[in-house]
């Protein structure tokens, strides 16, 4: 999650090299008072922008990444250049923006946009779509994600989730690309009426929620598939393409948007349509309780609290306790309880909150504290997320900011529990990533799983007594662990200070579920993970062939318990001779615990050295892409290095 979501939207940047501006055809020769019919032109791109057409660059995006090319082309005399930047390019992130019509077209006959592309090497676009016409209030945007770039120029289909709806469409075209930098062409961009493409396979998410009377919700998760030429087409539609029906409106009611209330009570199930085919998937909405007393009042000494927000103390400002890049699912309000006012979250994803106008300096304090209510099953994996984000000294969001998140459930200490307030008290030295803490300007929460509803009060940063009667912070190595002694000519080394390392392209990845910091213990560099569900750590870029290595070895540190049945997991896996996700992938997981050879210790560093061959489904080590590590039941944090394979 970051702290940060930069809007996708700028004022239009015009690129003068590619417009050909001027009216389209709508003049009429019959009753002048008659309404003329909207172009219903197919072409966005064909050697150069369709009449009307311009590119609006998205905000944060490079500007001048898109140009008009005439030495690369698919068809005619030109195609469009997309110079994809790197991540630190001053001019912008990544490369991204949409093609925008002037006057709405009707594209009510076509089935599909379709486009042409190539890129300078074998790449992966993150995103392409049409019905965004970067105005922020886009009905109808649907759009492929991940699409395979080649060398060689290859035809791509979206096709449109329901035609019906393009009456009036001024977003024809859009895209978005970031990461390493390359180049991307694209040519022949237009709609399309593809034979053979079916009807689509439409689905929602299938959701079981726990809501109060009053309280809102989204149908999440809205899609289509189809199969052309073999190869089956996802694309991520806009809720507006469909139509949602309740099963019992007395209970809860959907909008044209996907927009749930809770109006009684009961259980109501949502389900919904594209067109004439009913879409895969429900909702299943049933009204709960929320809490009916007020949370305890602190009966902390004010002088030696920070308050956010609590009727017990004085509280320091704060600029919005939702952020306009908060989840837009997550829903905020105020109500009051006991005629005290309580915060409420509902559909929690995440939820920014800000005090960057005046920062706070928790130098001082030893911890925070929240009472939080939900009622929702905090059995794992369902889990409440807490970050802190500091700015750095100055107080700027892009340069030296730190942060540190914990999460919170049923076996956690302290616990998270269903139906009752609980007293989250938080030593802030377990928020260990959180190194500097005099420019405070960001707390996130976030909803994992099952929790989806959460009340929020007396949230403020504290100084304990000397008494010792708080948490103490989760035990952490006071030594690193113990050098390797393998020759380095018979080690391929992930990382470690003893050995030159081979390029990892990430160790935690966006589809992961743990915390992850990078710390130093004495002179040595660290990999810790906690509250440890799964760890992703890619090495794809540069795979790994170690079919000449005989052992995986790893060096772990746990202060948890490791007797059955908390273990700790350990997976290989291998891509295969195409060095592609989709083909050929063979792995294998291996467990640990301290019954197992090698055991698995509390306290101190375990060499874990495995032999290869005991991870018998990895027939193939020729290109190794990834390893995951997991936590099961009780192992929460882990700290690792020395992570390479050797030859014996």
């Amino acid at each position: 999650m970051y702290s940060r979501r930069p809007s996708r939207l700028l004022l239009p940047i015009l690129l003068p090299a590619l417009l050909v501006v001027g009216a389209t055809g709508c003049d009429r020769d019959d009753d002048p008072l008659t309404p003329a019919p909207l172009p219903d032109d197919a072409v966005v791109f064909d050697d150069n922008l369709a009449s009307g057409v311009d590119f609006q660059a998205f905000a944060g995006s490079k500007a001048d990444a898109l140009e008009r090319d005439t030495s690369e082309r698919f068809e005619g005399q030109a195609s469009l250049r997309i110079s994809v930047p790197a991540p630190d390019d001053p001019g912008g992130s990544y490369a991204g923006g949409a093609f925008v019509a002037s006057v709405p077209r009707d594209l009510t006959q076509y089935n599909a946009l379709v486009f042409w592309a190539r890129a300078d090497q074998t790449a992966t676009l993150n995103v392409a779509g049409l019905g965004n016409d970067n105005t922020g209030t886009s009905l109808f945007t649907a759009e492929t994600q991940n699409l395979p770039l080649t060398t060689e120029w290859r035809q791509y289909v979206i096709p449109i989730p329901d035609p019906a709806a393009l009456q009036e469409e001024r977003g024809l075209f859009y895209f978005a690309e970031g990461g390493e930098p390359y180049t991307i062409w694209m040519d022949a961009i237009r709609f399309e009426t593809v034979s053979g493409l079916g009807a689509p396979r439409p689905a929602i998410a299938t959701q079981s929620l726990g809501l109060e009377v009053g309280s809102t919700a989204s149908v999440t998760g809205t899609q289509a598939a189809w199969t052309v030429g073999g190869e089956e087409i996802v694309v991520t539609a806009a809720p507006s393409y469909f139509t949602f029906t309740s099963s019992d409106p007395a209970v809860a009611t959907v909008s044209e948007l996907g927009e749930i209330e809770v109006v009684g009570e009961g259980t109501a199930t949502i389900t919904a349509s594209l067109g004439s085919v009913d879409a895969a998937g429900v909702v299943t909405v049933t009204t709960v309780a929320g809490p009916t007393e007020a949370a305890p009042i602190p009966t902390r000494d004010g002088a030696d609290v920070i308050s956010l927000f609590s009727s017990a103390f004085d509280d320091v400002p704060v600029d919005t306790w939702r952020t306009e890049w908060s989840d837009p699912n997550t829903t905020y309000s105020e109500i009051e309880i006991d005629g005290r006012s309580v915060k409420r979250y509902g559909s929690l994803v995440f939820a920014g909150i800000e005090f960057v106008t005046e920062q706070i300096d928790a130098s001082e304090m030893t911890h925070f504290h929240m009472h939080v209510w939900t009622p929702d099953n905090t059995d794992r994996p369902n889990r409440l997320g807490i970050k802190l984000v500091d700015f750095g000294a100055d107080g700027q969001f892009d340069t030296g900011v730190v942060e540190g998140e914990l999460f919170f459930d049923s076996e956690t200490t302290p616990t998270l529990e269903s139906g009752t307030w609980v007293s989250l008290e938080i030593p802030l030295a377990d928020f260990q990533g959180l190194v500097t803490r005099e420019n405070l300007a960001q707390l996130i929460i976030s909803g994992v799983e099952g929790v989806n509803t959460v009340y929020v009060d007396n949230v403020y940063f504290f100084r304990a007594d000397d008494e010792g009667d708080d948490p103490e912070p989760t035990p952490s190595p006071t030594e690193a662990a113990p050098t390797p002694t393998q020759d380095a000519a018979d080690v391929i080394s992930l990382f470690s200070n003893a050995y030159e390392n081979v390029a990892v392209d990430r160790w935690t990845t966006d589809w992961d579920n743990t915390s992850y910091e990078e710390i130093q213990i004495g002179e040595s560099d660290v990999k810790r993970y906690s509250n440890l569900v799964f760890a992703g750590i890619e090495f794809v870029t540069e795979q790994i062939d170690v079919s000449e290595m005989t052992h995986f070895h790893m060096h772990v540190w746990t202060p948890d318990t490791t007797d059955r049945p908390n273990r700790l997991a350990i997976k290989l896996v291998d891509f295969g001779a195409d060095g592609q996700f989709d083909t050929g992938v063979v792995e294998d997981e291996l467990f640990f615990d301290s019954e197992t050879t090698p055991a698995l210790e509390s306290g101190t560093w375990v060499s874990l050295e495995m032999p290869l061959a005991d991870f018998q489904g990895l027939v193939t080590r020729e290109n190794l892409a990834q390893l995951i590590i997991s936590g099961v039941e009780g192992i929460n944090t882990v700290y690792v290095d020395n992570v390479y394979f050797f030859r014996r």
